[in-house]
């Protein structure tokens, strides 16, 4: 299947404090992952885990301290013409009502990408191709038309976000904590539209978000993150069907169980998440049920198990 994205070995750090008492804090950590044509790519991870650094990095918003990320092949740092890359790659935000301003009409937001890419040349023809993209995600130009953002839901504002982000025709759509603002009776309607923007219109979905729930549904392939390591990744079955990795097994337990009668209490160590950035060894090590001597001192290094990349010192044997 056709790559279409890859980051070889991407790492970003960040310079903390004064001069006098400077720390270096690794918030992404030599990511090396592919994006496949068509396929829905997720990572997962808990808040600061550096899965929205990793995105910015790929939307070209944060430069990386060392490390490639290509398009296509070809370096997006040597992507001079910015409305040639956006074109191609588009995103959809946490929160789509920090996405248009409270001020301006919808509408005026989905001409404006029009006219700037000269996707048409005249406002009929524009509205035409509005309507067509409003139609995709499940409205019309009808429903937005002379609108402000506070008379949308917003499961309706996080549709019409989406289909603003289609108009330029992107291969690649980023989405960042995409369903994490929407009412939970919404979420599966925003999830199922990446499954058929995928189905018929082969468009591929970096999906970032820390529910595992909608990860397991939408996605084809998943990384898990921690402190800036990709900890385990692959196919969505084997990683969240099988975990490898004693972090991955963590999150899959933290989800709440509905039954009453099954639900237990779980004892979770946690670290403030600066002590676990500047961890020697293996950065989980602090938490980890099955720790290891070697994990204090040593980072695991990746090793295929069954199909499925760990970073484990117990799967490196």
């Amino acid at each position: 299947m056709t790559v279409i994205l890859e980051t070889k070995g991407v790492s970003k750090v960040f310079s903390l404090g004064s001069w006098l008492s400077r720390v270096h804090l690794v918030a992404v950590d030599r990511v090396s992952l592919q994006i496949r044509q068509a396929e829905i790519f997720t990572l997962a991870g808990e808040s600061g885990c550096g899965k929205t650094t990793t995105a910015r990095m790929i939307l070209g918003f944060e430069l990386p301290t060392t490390g490639e990320i290509f398009y296509r092949g070809k370096r997006i740092d040597e992507f001079r013409d910015r409305k040639a890359w956006f074109q191609e790659v588009q995103a959809v935000f946490q929160n789509p009502f920090e996405t248009f301003n409270p001020l301006r009409k919808v509408e005026s937001y989905f001409f404006e990408t029009v006219f700037n890419y000269h996707l048409r040349k005249d406002v009929k023809a524009a509205q035409a191709l509005i309507e067509e993209k409003l139609q995709a995600v499940g409205l019309s130009f009808q429903d937005v038309a002379g609108k402000y953002p506070a008379e949308f839901s917003g499961g309706q504002l996080q549709r019409a976000s989406i289909a603003r982000a289609l108009l330029t025709n992107p291969s690649l759509l980023v989405a960042d904590e995409p369903v994490s603002m929407v009412d939970a009776s919404l979420r599966m309607s925003i999830v199922n539209l990446f499954r058929t923007l995928r189905d018929s219109f082969g468009v591929s979905v970096v999906y970032i978000t820390h529910d595992l729930a909608t990860a397991y549904y939408v996605s084809d392939r998943i990384a898990i993150m921690f402190r800036g390591n990709i900890v385990e990744m692959g196919g969505v079955e084997e990683v969240l069907g099988a975990p490898k990795h004693p972090y991955t097994k963590l999150l899959l337990e933290s989800i709440p169980e509905p039954d009453p009668e099954r639900r237990q209490e779980k004892a979770m160590v946690f670290l403030e998440e600066r002590e676990e950035y500047l961890r020697r060894g293996c950065k989980f090590a602090g938490r980890c049920p099955e720790k290891e001597e070697i994990c204090s001192r040593e980072a695991p290094q990746e090793v295929m198990v069954g199909g499925v990349f760990v970073r484990c010192h117990k799967h490196a044997r």
